[in-house]
């Protein structure tokens, strides 16, 4: 596949994951653990049904078994991180939080072997770093549970980047794997759900379809698109263009009415997008 389209491909992903929150936020009052049951097991099938037409179903044998549990960890991990921060805190606010894994992305990348930490990594940090503690401030006091919800946002960006990283000694893995991952984070989502939620269905048509835009969309297809794209794109852009999504998901919340818009909320996702920027340009350079 060409770089350009494989570029392209994978920029979708992004796309798709700014809808992440307004869909998520639409769900309720779905708990965390049926909520990613049920997307993954839709995202899962997409996968299958893509596989089994496409006849390369068979080469899911020849993945090996560490990819399958590392895979199946990073998704299972950031989306219960991610679905309990929004039920805990603003959804706005905590879905910048989350998006602070480009930074740590750029930042740790610059620590791995034959890589350097510059100036530029630690100017952009500080700076996304006064936009989230622009949100927690805000937050104090204010929403019960939402200093809890941020810290849970926090935690789902570290486990994101460290997906994001890990998959770089995964190349030779076939996109086709992300199927396998979907289906066994529903399946462990379900085992959960039943161990630790009392069950909430979503309420009315507009909650179902906010389910099922998550498992077609940003717990679907842009799993694939995004394996595609750093796999066989330009992954400098991808990575670069990922820093958009936190502007994205925020303007659809604000959209769509579910936030409101503020000063202090535009200005913190002008701090956490341009610190990202200026980390990721500081790694270009070198």
């Amino acid at each position: 596949m060409q770089t350009n389209k494989a570029t392209a491909i994978g920029f979708s992903a992004v796309i798709l994951w700014a809808l992440l929150a307004l869909f998520t936020v639409a769900s309720a009052p779905v708990p965390p653990f049926l909520l990613s049951a049920m997307s993954f097991g839709i995202g899962g099938v997409i996968g299958l049904v893509w596989l089994l037409f496409s006849g390369d179903i068979k080469q899911l044998r020849h993945v090996p078994l560490r990819a399958y549990v590392f895979g199946t960890c990073g998704l299972f991990g950031y989306h219960f991180l991610y679905f309990n921060a929004l039920r805990m805190a603003p959804a706005a606010e905590a879905g910048l939080i989350c998006y602070l894994w480009p930074l740590f992305i750029v930042l740790f990348s610059g620590l791995l072997p034959g890589e350097r930490l510059r100036r530029g990594h630690v100017a952009g940090a500080l700076l996304a770093f006064a936009g989230a503690a622009l949100i927690v401030g805000a937050g104090i006091g204010a929403v019960s549970g939402a200093l809890a919800g941020y810290g849970v946002a926090f935690l789902a960006a570290l486990v994101w980047a460290g997906y994001s990283l890990g998959s770089r000694r995964l190349r030779h893995i076939p996109t086709g794997a992300v199927a396998v991952f979907c289906l066994a984070t529903a399946v462990l989502s379900t085992l959960a759900h039943v161990a630790f939620e009392a069950t909430h269905w979503p309420v009315g048509a507009m909650g179902w379809l906010a389910v099922l835009g998550l498992g077609l969309g940003p717990v679907g297809l842009a799993f694939y698109t995004w394996d595609i794209g750093v796999k066989a794109g330009n992954i400098q852009v991808l990575g670069t263009a990922s820093y958009a999504a936190p502007l994205l998901s925020t303007l659809a919340l604000v959209v769509a009415g579910m936030a409101s818009a503020s000063l202090s909320l535009a200005l913190a996702a002008a701090l956490i997008t341009g610190g990202a920027v200026m980390a990721a340009r500081a790694g270009q350079a070198g």
